[in-house]
């Protein structure tokens, strides 16, 4: 007799942000980079298509633990999105998978996901390359992600003041109001990222910029950067010059290097490849130096991986069957 197939989980983004939270999501997306770094993952895979206003892209990867598991998650990103329809730019799904038996386990929303996946590969490579004390955060970008950062960026380091940054005045404001309740120590506002980032400890970027926005002069010795907006090859956060003068630590060497602020770098001629100290998956463990003296300055490229999808997804998906939490549907019916 043949088995039929598992049911298929529908999560939506109300799921996702109720079932993962942020201390969860760093420790998950930790062991993924140390399942990279010793062989314990499915090979990783990027596809990218164009449309009219915008484009696809698919990111896929998967993970051999005790239930070996894939995630293939699909993204639209139309910039135009707001204005013309009143949608977010950015929307799609994460399809959830059995590796053994090829089995569809869930579809998810992909949004809360990505945020939350996004600021824990930051909090880890924090973890291991900011100094141990930093109690000082700027944070330049204050929409969802920079909110997911900081509060990602608190549960791995003592802070206890942050700057809050951005083009829009009243956002950074709403930023500040929020997060100073929401962690218990000040956050202010200002318009002055280069005098902010000069007196912080750790400075996390995740803006659409396409222009640089960080110059060698605003990043002081023995600081954390985390250039997390540029997940594009026309995105550009830091000027080649902070990378050159830094320690360099990327999630996914061959992807910063096409899309990356390390792509800018390669291409201004300021670094070659060499020049990259570590993937974020060979410090974790421990196959490169994470920091070794107060006085070393990193920059941490983030341009996000299906790795920190897939370990993100299995999280929410196992304890959406612990509690009986989506929709179940009988797709091989």
């Amino acid at each position: 007799m043949t088995a039929s197939a598992p049911p298929v989980l529908i999560l939506s983004r109300s799921d996702v942000a109720e079932l993962l939270g942020i201390a969860e999501c760093i420790a998950a997306v930790e062991d993924a980079f140390r399942a990279h770094a010793e062989g314990r993952i499915l090979p990783a895979g990027v596809l990218s298509v164009p449309a009219a206003g915008g484009g696809f892209h698919v990111k896929a990867a998967g993970l051999r633990r005790e239930r070996a598991c894939f995630a293939a998650k699909v993204n639209g990103n139309f910039a135009g999105n707001r204005e013309r329809f009143g949608l977010p730019t950015i929307q799609g799904v994460i399809v959830f998978c059995d590796a053994e038996r090829g089995s569809p386990l869930a579809v998810l929303d992909s949004a809360e996901i990505t945020v939350l996946r996004t600021a824990a590969a930051t909090a880890v490579a924090a973890r291991h390359l900011a100094r141990p004390d930093s109690a000082v955060a700027t944070i330049c970008g204050c929409g969802r992600q920079g909110r997911a950062q900081l509060a990602a960026l608190a549960a791995v380091r003592p802070l206890t003041r942050a700057y809050a940054c951005d083009a829009d005045r009243a956002a950074a404001e709403s930023f500040a109001a929020e997060m100073t309740g929401a962690l218990g120590f000040p956050v202010e506002t200002t318009s002055d990222l280069a005098g902010a980032a000069r007196g912080s400890d750790v400075v996390v970027t995740c803006t659409p910029s396409r222009s640089p926005l960080l110059f060698p002069g605003d990043v002081r010795a023995g600081s954390f950067v985390a250039a997390v907006g540029a997940d594009s090859p026309d995105k550009q956060e830091l000027h080649p010059g902070v990378l050159a003068r830094s320690r360099v630590v990327v999630d996914v060497l061959a992807q910063c290097a096409e899309m990356g602020d390390l792509h800018h770098a390669l291409a201004a001629g300021a670094l070659a490849r060499g020049d990259v100290h570590a993937e974020l998956a060979e410090v974790v463990a421990g196959r490169k130096p994470g920091r070794t003296a107060a006085d070393e300055t990193f920059v941490f490229d983030s341009t996000g991986t299906a790795l920190e999808d897939v370990a993100a997804a299995a999280v929410v998906y196992e304890k959406a069957i612990a509690r009986g939490r989506g929709l179940a549907v009988e797709l091989a019916r």
